[in-house]
């Protein structure tokens, strides 16, 4: 491969909010990470999904009259229950028609079920166990997670404040679905606050012996991201994970030396290879700006182009917003639902006051 690729955009449209029609009383979630399982179908990770009842006309944050800032939600006003995480599985499909015949994975009361659940001493109105990305490898899944502590707010401009602990990594079997998370002397951060959150994004290659991750964390005011690479036997061995220090490339195990790869957008990305484009993909929201981007690179670790925009969320409320801010965030591709090797693309995008995942279709240029 020679160079950045040009991305252009020939049409694009507006799929709607997806899984809203479902039959667990569930009225929002976010996240929206997936990853193609062995058999073609894809596994699906939320973030924070509520189950219940949404008051119609008004903000779902909005609770007994007051915005529900850093609080569980269960059992509050119209909400049963407030998950952490959920899941679910995707029969294979073209996302040109919506998203249909999905299967979330329940208790076996039918319920929800919390995939990364809380463990003792962790207390729900203080700690959050949100989804990053995952991957199948054999008959195991890793799912990547970012661990978060809840603050109370201390102005209007957000309806939630949040400080990230770190990051880490849960295995489990896909028979079963029973997850445990990895640690490493005891921690289950694998990566500290201040490191990369690696696992916002898994890569696999093609005759490549190493299985690479892409983390997010900010620092000089914006978010970057940055790229490990481990063997995928040692996926849950820190020891042998190494980070990019280069771009020629070179590697280090040394995590404090990783360098950015780019930045500006709000932590959760993906990555894939695009045949089409007979290059590398990540897409992204373009920080809150409503402006879903991609980039363009030979290799995993670049250089990567400049952002792209395939697609802009306007957004109208009928109610009045009880924050300040618009909150548009979770842009991501989901490769695996691309009916022609990369030329339409599907893209996912989370706003705070729909709160489900709403799909894009984006036909590229030749």
């Amino acid at each position: 491969m020679n160079g950045i690729r040009t991305i252009q955009v020939e049409s694009a449209r507006d799929l709607g909010p997806q899984f809203t029609d479902n039959p667990h009383r569930m009225v929002g979630q976010d996240g929206a990470f997936s990853f193609e399982l062995r058999d073609g179908s894809s596994f699906w990770f939320f973030g924070d999904t509520l189950i219940g009842a949404r008051v119609p006309n008004q903000s779902p944050w909005i609770v007994d009259g007051h915005l529900v800032d850093h609080r569980d939600m269960t059992g509050q006003g119209t909400y049963e229950k407030m998950h952490n995480n959920t899941g679910l599985i995707l029969p294979k499909q073209s996302g040109e028609n919506g998203l249909r015949d999905f299967r979330y994975l329940t208790e076996q009361s039918g319920q929800l079920n919390c995939l990364l659940p809380l463990e003792a001493g962790e207390d729900p109105d203080d700690i959050r166990m949100w989804c990053q990305h995952g991957t199948s490898l054999g008959d195991s899944i890793i799912l990547s997670f970012i661990k978060i502590r809840m603050i109370p707010r201390k102005d209007d401009l957000l309806p939630v404040t949040f400080e990230i602990l770190g990051s880490g990594l849960a295995i489990g079997l896909q028979d079963d679905w029973n997850f445990r998370r990895i640690r490493h002397d005891g921690d289950d951060l694998l990566w500290k606050a201040n490191d990369p959150h690696f696992g916002v994004a898994f890569l696999r290659r093609i005759e490549d012996p190493f299985l690479y991750l892409y983390g997010s964390v900010s620092r000089e005011g914006t978010q970057r991201v940055y790229l490990a690479r481990v063997q995928p036997g040692h996926v849950g061995r820190l020891e042998e994970y190494e980070y990019l220090v280069s771009g020629q490339p070179e590697w280090s195990g040394d995590v404090t030396q990783t360098v950015a790869l780019f930045n500006d957008m709000p932590s959760e990305l993906s990555v894939s290879w695009n045949a089409h484009l007979n290059a590398y993909l990540a897409v992204h929201s373009l920080l809150l700006s409503g402006d879903i981007t991609a980039r363009t690179a030979p290799e995993p670790w670049g250089p990567w182009s400049a952002p792209v925009t395939l697609w802009h969320a306007n957004v109208k409320h009928a109610y009045p917003l009880p924050y300040e801010l618009t909150l548009i965030y979770a842009g991501k591709e989901h490769p695996q639902l691309s009916p022609d090797n990369g030329k339409t693309i599907y893209l996912t995008y989370i706003e705070f006051e729909e709160y489900f995942p709403h799909l894009i279709e984006v036909r590229l240029g030749d």
